[in-house]
């Protein structure tokens, strides 16, 4: 049945903190070395939050940029979605703090948590809002500081990850382009081989953490690699087979940026060229959910997409979960 409105990306915006952190800097931190990390992850640097700074400042700073690419005021925003997992409150929401500092007045807002495949989530869920006629103009940002939740002297993680924000403005467009097809998904009874306790940790994962280091992430590596190698090829194979799309109509993939060895080892189980597959990594790191969105921004404003272009997002993360979305580029 053809759905009375589509929802279409309007807008980009990101904002990666100034410090960074570099490989040779965190050989002096953790037992560790430039030639290791760049192999096993392909990162050579990210960007760290200051102390000072809140989550919500970088949000904003996205946010704004995204409303003003769309060629909107704060004021025609009627949803506000954040996506998140290492927030400066539970309370308020992320997502309020936005509306409240961007002066979205007229905007509902709150926030998803879906780990790293976030961004995806809370498309999704926006794209529902668009497509039956509840709002014609929503805001979507993506937010982490995840090196605030980082033990530093564990070196299996603490190379992976970084901090940054992306925004995207999801409108009704009414030009055949938008959201074409998307999927979500979890596998929660894995849930425990990637964890962030807040206020109850089990007897498993203090174990886990050095001691005193509760709110910090751990993984089991070889196996989130091996769920996240295989996900990211099925969800891209299934949005596409939904939508009767074949893989040379898409002009580029934009992956969670996790591990250029994952990136690597999707783009094999898909048959395709690495050239396919948009990636910052090398200079952000890991930074969960923002990182589709920021990859979004940063293609648009290189002049890499055109209206029409068919891409695709596809997104692993904690909890566990996955997603995957097939769109023709409104801008």
């Amino acid at each position: 049945m053809m759905k009375p409105y589509r929802a279409g990306i309007t807008g980009t915006g990101s904002f990666l903190p100034e410090k960074k952190l570099t490989n040779s800097q965190l050989e002096s931190i953790v037992e560790t070395s430039d030639e290791w990390i760049v192999k096993r992850t392909g990162i050579r640097e990210r960007r760290i939050l200051e102390d000072f700074a809140p989550l919500a400042d970088i949000a904003v700073e996205a946010s704004v940029k995204a409303i003003n690419d769309a060629g909107l005021s704060p004021l025609d925003i009627e949803l506000i979605i954040a996506s998140t997992c290492s927030p400066d409150y539970l309370s308020p929401s992320l997502a309020c703090m936005v509306q409240g500092k961007t002066g979205a007045k007229n905007a509902a807002a709150f926030d998803v948590n879906a780990a790293c495949t976030g961004f995806v989530y809370a498309l999704q869920i926006g794209r529902q809002f668009i497509e039956n006629g509840t709002y014609k103009n929503i805001l979507i940002v993506s937010a982490e500081a995840m090196s605030r939740v980082t033990d530093f002297t564990d070196r299996k993680t603490c190379v992976l990850f970084g901090d940054g924000a992306g925004a995207v403005v999801l409108s009704r467009v009414d030009d055949g382009t938008g959201i074409d097809a998307a999927i979500l998904g979890a596998a929660g009874e894995n849930g425990d081989v990637l964890t962030i306790p807040l206020l109850y940790a089990s007897d498993t994962d203090i174990q886990n953490r050095n001691e005193g280091k509760k709110q910090v992430i751990w993984m089991d590596g070889s196996e989130v690699f091996t769920f996240a190698s295989r996900i990211m090829a099925e969800a891209t194979k299934n949005v596409l087979n939904n939508a009767g799309v074949e893989m040379e109509g898409i002009k580029y993939i934009f992956p969670h940026q996790a591990n250029m060895r994952i990136l690597q080892n999707a783009a094999k189980r898909l048959d395709i060229s690495m050239d396919k597959i948009y990636s910052n990594l090398e200079y952000t790191g890991n930074i969960s959910s923002a990182s589709i969105p920021v990859c979004l921004d940063e293609a648009s404003n290189k002049g890499l997409l055109k209206k029409g272009d068919k891409i695709i997002i596809v997104a692993f993360g904690g909890g566990l979960t996955y997603g995957s979305a097939l769109l023709t580029w409104s801008m």
